[in-house]
């Protein structure tokens, strides 16, 4: 880390250096210019006045350049929306390191392709239902003491309200889950300070249980849900037995964030549509677009989750298609859930580093509102009158709001840095604001104010900074998820790419610099989380040959050389198989039409970046068979023919030789 820290104030001082010299040279060097004109790029002088370079570009490109061979200081975890899967992209060259899958198949890590019958995606299924795809928006990385300890990563799918668990050990899916009281969630997944529970908000309102109910019947059959999932250490998974779910009003739930220090033990979620608009276009009703934003205010949720905790254990919740669920009326009767007003049509509810305050940014309000926790409860001690329509208890706005902070149009999510600054994005002012929290431990001398916006291109929803959801911000970086690109790239087509623009904030006041823009296709990054990359400790190989990825231990199939072969049992046919630099064994299948086949592969490899896959023509078999790993699969034999399976990594000079070839004989 010293070693970082020392690397960093070096590039710094180069860039500082090459500006000036830059500066003199265009002054004090004609020769240079003369250089220019006629073509010569032997210097980066000439190159950069023939791009037209400024001292600020040179800033930027001295900040994020990373040699081959130079690591990343920073490691960002973004969901890539629609795709289903997280990105692994690395600061602040903003290169993708690693796509990581985990809703939907991904033929080149041979994820849902045969690798131990597709197990990890299967427990996705809903009713038995293959659900193939996912709509990851918030991944949430695992915490100590309210700090990223890279251990573990979660990923929410808003689309059918699932959650996932990635272990950071080899950047692999190990579980998913899914909540059969509601079908949907986005304000997941976010963990309390010491990842005892993985939090999931809820989003759209439906009924319980996913069980019909006309739309006429909104208010009396229709809910909103939150959910928290107990997470094993021990085993790396959530705990079913140990989890519960909450009612909430039918309002629609966005986003949650857990308190921290002083907060700790407390839930934020903001929520839209506390107008219960049920839409109906078509009928000749006021659109959802227009009818959930009707309204003045919507509800900031702030929920007692070790008090609900305590319900839940003495039996307080009620089952709902075998999950447990606190009811609405059993958290009023209990002080679980008190409601706070809140800009309509909010998209964050943000913790404070020191968990003094929450951040709630409306998109149609220019301001940030921020709430004291301190006087939310104060409020609470001091008892309230009003409720809403399901008589859940109001807090007044004027005895929980800190002071609200004019930033500009469309004010989003918020992070935070270690300056005592904080960051909220923009949407329609295509911008991100820095503005200073003015309370002891922050920035007291500044005051409650915007200090600058810097523009970014376009339409930024979220944001995120260098640890900055944590306890103990790291600041210097911060990315804009940009939503749109417009003329940002080389045109390929209709369908553009999202931008993720790096910012440099490691400098007081004003002084923030946009250094690079990158391209991201093929997902929609909605939010993103960034750790140090010395917090990280991913395996090189496989602790042990014959490791199973699945279990994380070492798999009593395990092939060892010198035991590979086929055998026979009726119909029942077991291959065993080793793969080594460059070649298979046995090269030679052969089995009957109709058979069952178990499949075992052993890679024997302990070389770091030593690879294998493993392809099988017409039976969808496709495998990434890392140093060490050992993976099962099974299938039919349907099909007589000879079909020639082979190595799909190039692993060696002799790789296409890697082959061997299956023949199945017909009845």
């Amino acid at each position: 880390m010293m070693f970082s820290r020392r690397l960093s104030s070096k590039i710094f001082l180069v860039a500082v250096v090459l500006v000036v010299v830059s500066a003199l040279t265009l002054v004090l060097a004609p020769k240079a210019i003369t250089s220019a004109q006629s073509g010569d790029t032997s210097d980066w002088q000439t190159i950069a006045e023939q791009r037209g370079l400024t001292e600020a570009d040179l800033r930027a490109a001295v900040m994020t350049y990373t040699p081959s061979g130079m690591m990343d200081e920073y490691v960002m975890f973004a969901s890539s929306g629609q795709a289903g899967q997280v990105l692994a992209i690395g600061l602040p060259s903003m290169r993708l390191l690693r796509l990581i899958s985990v809703f939907t198949p991904e033929s080149w890590q041979g994820y849902g392709y045969g690798a131990d019958n597709n197990s990890v995606l299967k427990q996705g299924y809903i009713d038995g239902q293959p659900i193939l795809w996912g709509d990851t928006h918030h991944p949430a990385l695992s915490e100590t003491a309210g700090d990223y300890d890279g251990q573990w990563l979660f990923i929410g799918d808003k689309s059918s309200g699932r959650v996932a668990v990635i272990d950071l050990r080899d950047f692999e899916t190990k579980q998913i889950v899914h909540n059969p009281a509601f079908l949907n969630d986005h304000g997941g997944t976010f963990v309390t300070p010491n990842t005892e529970y993985i939090v999931e908000g809820g989003q759209y309102g439906l009924p319980m249980g996913g069980e019909y109910a006309p739309i006429s019947d909104y208010q009396t059959s229709y809910s909103g849900m939150i959910t928290f999932w107990k997470f094993n250490r021990d085993t790396g998974r959530i705990d079913m037995d140990q989890s519960f779910a909450m009612q909430l009003p039918p309002y629609w739930q966005d986003l949650c964030d857990s308190g921290k220090s002083v907060s700790e033990g407390w839930i934020f979620c903001n929520s839209f549509n506390a107008e219960m608009a049920t839409g109906g276009i078509e009928e000749g009703n006021p659109p959802f677009e227009a009818g959930v934003s009707k309204g003045a205010v919507d509800y900031l949720h702030i929920i007692n989750i070790k008090a609900a905790e305590a319900v839940f254990k003495a039996g307080g919740a009620v089952d709902v298609n075998g999950f447990m669920v606190i009811p609405l009326a059993t958290s009023i009767q209990n002080n679980l859930l008190y409601l706070a007003p809140e800009p309509r049509s909010p998209h964050g509810a943000d913790v404070a580093p020191h968990g003094d305050f929450i951040m709630v940014g409306g998109k149609l309000d220019p301001h940030v509102s921020v709430y004291s926790f301190q006087k939310i409860q104060d409020a609470i001690a001091a008892g309230t009158s009003e409720t809403d329509t399901f008589g859940v208890p109001v807090l007044a706005l004027e005895s929980v709001l800190e002071t609200q902070v004019e930033l500009g149009l469309g004010p989003l999510h918020t992070v935070f840095d270690d300056q005592g600054y904080a960051y909220t994005s923009l949407f329609l002012d295509s911008a991100v604001a820095r503005w200073s929290i003015g309370a002891e431990g922050y920035r007291p001398q500044d005051g409650w104010k915007l200090i600058n916006k810097t523009p970014v291109q376009y339409n930024v929803g979220h944001l995120a900074a260098a640890e900055g959801d944590t306890a103990s911000p790291d600041g210097r970086f911060l990315v804009a998820l940009n939503k749109w690109s417009v003329d940002r790239f080389l045109s390929t087509g209709p369908l553009l790419p999202q931008n993720l623009q790096l910012i440099d904030i490691s400098r007081p006041g004003d002084q923030t610099q946009i250094l690079y823009d990158m391209p991201i296709t093929g997902a929609e990054p909605h939010y993103a989380q960034i750790i140090k990359a010395d917090k990280l400790h991913a395996w090189d190989v496989y602790p042990e040959v014959g490791w199973n990825p699945t279990t994380q231990s070492v798999d009593p199939n395990a092939v060892t050389q010198g035991t590979e072969g086929v055998t026979r049992d009726g119909n029942n046919v077991i291959v065993r198989m080793t793969v080594v630099r460059s070649h298979m064994t046995p090269e030679h299948v052969e089995i009957q039409k109709g058979d069952h086949v178990t499949w075992t592969i052993t890679s024997v490899e302990r070389a770091r970046d030593a690879t294998h896959g493993f392809a099988l023509p017409f039976y969808n078999i496709n495998l990434s068979i890392e140093p060490g790993e050992s993976i099962n699969f099974e299938f039919d034999a349907t099909r007589s023919g000879v079909f020639s399976f082979y190595c799909t990594e190039f692993c060696s000079a002799l790789h296409l030789e890697m082959m061997g070839y299956l023949m199945i004989k017909p009845d």
